[in-house]
């Protein structure tokens, strides 16, 4: 996963391993602002009834070089009838039709990820690119925080 919020695998692959590193570094966490991806990595599976996160592939998928804007995925999903699947150890989302699989940050996934960088009390956080975004379903993410009702 390209924007996995814990790698339990390898350990160093995943936004807090990294966030980690530079606050272990001196890097006072004020100072540092956490990205929050858009857009999906895409991979053509070498068996589509192997398709978790990890399974083979054999190269990139559909997309600009097995990439895809978040607003494509939920097209590619809804087009495909792809499967859905939230991992929950990751904290990231990845979705598969066929010998196709897309790994990307929805709704649920984003909200972990920026009460992580809250809790970390981050300088910020941003989303890359904006123009990404499906009719502002993540973007208006931070207009929630407003609402004691986000955490829950």
């Amino acid at each position: 996963m390209h924007s996995a919020l814990r790698d339990i695998a390898n350990g160093n692959l995943s936004t807090h391993f990294g966030i980690g590193s530079w606050i272990g570094s001196g890097v006072p966490p004020g100072k540092l602002v956490m990205g929050l991806p858009l857009y999906g990595r895409t991979w053509k599976l070498r068996d589509p009834y192997v398709n978790g996160i990890g399974a083979p592939a054999l190269g990139v998928g559909p997309g600009d070089e097995g990439t895809m804007d978040y607003h494509q995925i939920l097209d590619f999903n809804e087009e495909k009838n792809a499967t859905v699947v939230f991992d929950g150890q990751t904290a990231s989302f990845y979705s598969y039709a066929g010998d196709y699989w897309v790994g990307y940050d929805d709704v649920q996934s984003v909200r972990l990820k920026i009460l992580f960088a809250r809790s970390r009390q981050l300088g910020g956080y941003f989303f890359w690119a904006l123009g990404q975004d499906k009719a502002w379903t993540i973007s208006r993410l931070g207009k929630a925080f407003d609402s004691p009702s986000f955490v829950k």
